[in-house]
């Protein structure tokens, strides 16, 4: 009985030690992905990286993945790759990012992460617009409004497929002061709610609005709440939207570059009166364009090398 104690008692503890030496190695091995901050706001531009503690003769040479059903592009360099993503105003709990790591060997490493941003607050400013914009939308304006949005979408997608046209940080399409930050809680006329997905910037009718970045133009039009728009393509999934214009100076096609002048300050569409109102996306999804300020070009150069497939 003694013999078969002290067997019972010492084999598992070696057999312990072994596995917890393996799984240390195996560990060591594997790729590490995190988003920071890891506390977005909802709309949020997000940094994901991706770092390997494998040996050298085993490193990654590609990374594809999605987050919030968007491709992610991966840029590697540093010792790490990285790549932007998006947090949707509406996610209303966790956004998943899952990666694909492909090594040399041919082994890949699934990984994940994932971040919770806090709800948005309920609508809080009060505004007062012509009556047909400021009730509930019957089924044809509906239609319309729906349409138009999804045109406004399609021009995200597309940039998804496109590299980056920009070589410079992105700059304000104004420089005068913001009036309505993203994201804030509306009702107008005191019943049609809504949640402001862009940012407004204070300017008189005629007032010059400048490109926040080299791109092409991927859609002019008036738009039943937009009014005078357009929508510049900037490659690497980043769109902008320039809203509400007076008129517009560019066409579809045209190649624009940053701080061109593309349209002048309006109160076309629905209004309290004359701004621009600046909205961006990274793919499909809404963003706070004020965030693009802070992305510099490395983030996304050559992306397209290891794009999501």
């Amino acid at each position: 009985m003694r013999t078969r104690q002290w067997m019972a008692s010492t084999v598992p503890a070696w057999m312990f030690g072994f596995m917890l030496i393996t799984a240390g190695e195996l560990q060591a091995q594997q790729a590490h992905l995190a988003i920071r901050p890891a506390r977005p706001l909802p709309g949020a531009l997000v940094r994901l990286k991706l770092t390997d503690a494998a040996a050298a003769n085993d490193s990654i040479v590609g990374v594809a993945g999605t987050m919030a059903g968007e491709p992610l592009h991966f840029v590697g360099g540093g010792g790490a790759w990285r790549a932007i993503g998006a947090v949707p105003v509406d996610s209303g709990g966790e956004v998943v990012a899952r990666v694909i790591a492909s090594r040399t060997s041919g082994r890949t490493d699934t990984l994940s992460a994932s971040v919770t941003p806090p709800p948005l607050p309920p609508p809080k400013e009060q505004l007062a617009v012509a009556r047909q914009f400021g009730q509930p939308m019957d089924a044809a304006t509906s239609a319309r409004v729906e349409q138009e949005n999804q045109r406004a979408i399609a021009v995200g997608r597309q940039a998804q497929q496109e590299p980056p046209k920009w070589t410079a940080p992105f700059r304000k399409p104004r420089a005068s002061d913001v009036t309505s930050r993203f994201g804030s809680g509306r009702t107008f006329n005191g019943q049609v709610a809504s949640r402001h997905l862009g940012v407004d910037f204070r300017g008189a009718v005629g007032a010059p609005i400048r490109a926040a970045n080299a791109g092409v133009v991927a859609l002019v039009d008036n738009f039943f709440l937009g009014g005078n728009v357009v929508y510049i393509d900037h490659g690497g999934g980043l769109t902008t939207g320039y809203l509400h214009l007076s008129k517009t100076l560019v066409d579809v096609g045209d190649k624009v570059e940053r701080g061109q002048v593309i349209g002048l300050v309006g109160a076309t569409g629905r209004v309290t009166g004359p701004h621009l109102h600046w909205t961006a996306r990274y793919g499909a999804i809404t963003v706070n364009p004020l965030d693009l300020l802070t992305l510099e070009p490395m983030e996304l150069t050559n992306r397209h090398a290891t794009r999501n497939r």
